[in-house]
């Protein structure tokens, strides 16, 4: 039984869904980038590898944004253009 004091928030967590940049690497693997948090790198090196390693960043992220009293943005949502440049 749990203790009458406890809120609902206490007890079912929040969901987070955020948008994720997934960019091939030219020698196997994958980087994983969240636009919404900027302070999220990651990689694995299988898409799924790299997705799992993605949400255990996120997670550890939102963690510590919370422990702080920082504001958990909202997703951002990325939009990919290809720039032409002579080198």
């Amino acid at each position: 039984m749990l203790p009458s004091d406890w809120r609902r928030s206490e007890i079912v967590a929040d969901h987070y869904s955020f948008s994720v940049v997934l960019e091939p690497q030219e020698g196997g693997g994958f980087t994983v980038l969240v636009p919404a948090l900027p302070e999220v790198v990651t990689e694995g090196d299988t898409e799924q590898e790299a997705l799992a390693n993605a949400e255990e960043a996120i997670r550890a992220i939102l963690a510590y944004r919370r422990d702080h009293g920082l504001a958990i943005p909202a997703d951002a949502r990325p939009e990919i253009r290809r720039v032409t440049v002579a080198a």
